[in-house]
């Protein structure tokens, strides 16, 4: 019996469900990482902002990553917004901050939790950088099984 996490909410579930019966998101049926097929961008970029505060759990490289990578995109837009129109360019600029700080420390947090290293390495500003860096550890550990299987 193999678990997958939902891509609605980020729970374990069976991977023969075409449901989350957690969330009702309807899963994908066209086949699974291992068989080749793998989420794209967006779908990694975005997952954080699904599973919003959820510090529990693990976060694969991959879904760290492509969300700081989403997050840089759109700083760089809003940058450009500024520099066009100051005001309007400030403003959303507030208002994206204050949408994705909490996603960024959960994401920051369940990463560290793949590692086996406590959310609390977030607040060292060298180290958590290399653990960020670092591959996640095979299988289960003290915080959730492997998001990779």
């Amino acid at each position: 019996m193999a678990m997958v996490f939902c891509k609605g909410c980020g729970k374990e579930i069976h991977e023969s469900a075409p449901t989350c019966p957690h969330c009702g998101a309807p899963q994908f049926t066209g086949g699974s990482p291992q068989n080749g097929v793998d989420k794209g961008f967006m779908e990694y970029a975005t997952m954080p902002l699904k599973r919003y505060a959820e510090l529990g759990g693990r976060s694969r490289r991959k879904e760290y990553w492509f969300f700081t990578l989403g997050y840089v995109l759109v700083l760089f837009a809003l940058g450009i917004l500024s520099a066009i129109s100051d005001t309007l360019g400030s403003i959303l600029s507030v208002i994206f901050y204050l949408g994705v700080m909490v996603p960024y420390i959960a994401v920051g947090v369940r990463r560290l939790h793949d590692t086996d290293r406590s959310g609390w390495w977030l607040l060292v500003p060298i180290a958590n950088l290399v653990f960020l860096c670092m591959e996640g550890q095979r299988g289960a550990n003290r915080f959730g099984p492997d998001p990779k299987a």
